[in-house]
């Protein structure tokens, strides 16, 4: 089944890729949003939910988004749209890697998709070049909370993937960032995500039982599902970070 089509289906009622509730996605925008009347980028945007969030809570601000998915980016584009955002959202279809812009931005997002970047260190190099002086970035990555166990190595991850949370940090503040607030997300922030992520596809699958993606998807709920449950539930976490350079 196709990767974007899975994710656009899993996602469908957990908009926001990544295991934040929407009151966190809220604080942390607040932390991150200061004077109400910034530039904002997000790298990495997939539909665009960070965003619309951002643009719903501070009606003064304005807004770019990245995403490699030019189909992605079309329907956020009709997202926006609709909710009367096209003014002061600008969505590119082009890779994170080479996204320029005439603008310095004072908030730079990246949560859940430092693979753009090829990984964390690298995320914030690249965000680094777009931020005005003083600015922030957002930025969101997993961590292990505990080693992982033999069924979470089998499903693709690899010890050294990631480190633990105080590792994380260090590496970060060692690169020449400063963190001014942090949130790891809660086992029910975790949940929440895992059961609306499998569900949306399952229940996708079985009300579709004549789409051609009918088996596939309810095969990837299912392995999905075991992964978390018998492997990494409780042993991957996830850290948001607000980060200014400290240089």
């Amino acid at each position: 089944m196709d990767r974007r089509r899975i994710s656009a289906i899993a996602h469908q009622d957990h908009p926001i890729a990544s295991p934040l509730g929407d009151d966190t996605v809220r604080r942390l925008l607040g932390r991150a949003i200061t004077s109400g009347d910034e530039r904002v980028l997000d790298l990495g945007c997939a539909e665009a939910a960070w965003l619309v969030h951002a643009l719903n809570d501070h009606p003064g601000i304005h807004a770019e988004g990245v995403d490699i998915d030019a189909e992605t980016i079309a329907q956020a584009r009709e997202s926006a749209a609709k909710a009367g955002l096209s003014d002061r959202l600008n969505l590119h279809a082009v890779d994170a890697k080479e996204f320029t812009s005439p603008h310095r931005f004072d908030v730079v997002l990246n949560v859940g998709s430092t693979h753009a970047f090829d990984g964390m260190l690298l995320t914030l190099e690249a965000a680094r070049t777009h931020l005005a002086p003083g600015g922030r970035v957002l930025l969101g990555e997993c961590f292990w909370e505990r080693e992982p166990n033999q069924v979470t190595l089998d499903a693709g991850f690899t010890i050294d993937e990631y480190d633990d949370l105080a590792t994380t940090v260090d590496r970060i503040t060692a690169a020449g960032w400063t963190p001014l607030y942090g949130h790891v997300s809660t086992m029910q922030e975790w949940d929440d995500y895992e059961w609306s992520w499998t569900g949306s596809v399952s229940r996708w699958a079985l009300d579709n039982p004549d789409d051609p993606d009918h088996q596939d998807a309810l095969e990837a709920a299912g392995k999905h599902r075991h992964t978390w449950l018998h492997g990494y539930r409780g042993v991957l976490g996830f850290v948001t970070l607000l980060l200014r350079s400290t240089f």
